[in-house]
C-alpha cells in the first residue's frame, strides 16, 4: 500500500507480442477500439510499445499484459508483467 502511494498508479495495458527477436525485449501490439466524436463509427488504433522481458519468456503472438516502469533503455519504458495466453505455433520451442 505504501509503496503504490510513493510511485503513484502505473498504467497496464493487453496487446500481442509482435516481435521477440531482441534478447530480453518484445515489442506488444496493443489495439483499442474507439468511437469517432462526429461520426460514431468505430475507428480501431493499434500502437506498439517495447517491453522489457527479463527471462525471454514471450514469443510471438502470445497475449501479455505490460506496465509501466522506468526507462530501461531509448525505447523501453514497458515491462512483461504476465503471458496471459501463449499463442499456438507449429514448431516446438
Amino acid at each position: 500500500m505504501e509503496e503504490t502511494l510513493k510511485r503513484g498508479v502505473r498504467r497496464s495495458m493487453v496487446g500481442t507480442v509482435v516481435s521477440d527477436r531482441r534478447d530480453k525485449t518484445i515489442a506488444v501490439a496493443v489495439t483499442e477500439r474507439i468511437r469517432h466524436k462526429l461520426y460514431g463509427k468505430i475507428i480501431t488504433r493499434t500502437k506498439k510499445f517495447h517491453a522489457h522481458d527479463e527471462n525471454n519468456e514471450a514469443h510471438a503472438g502470445d497475449k501479455v499484459r505490460i506496465s509501466e516502469c522506468r526507462p530501461y533503455s531509448r525505447q523501453k519504458r514497458w515491462r512483461l508483467v504476465e503471458v496471459i495466453s501463449k499463442s499456438v505455433r507449429g514448431d516446438a520451442a
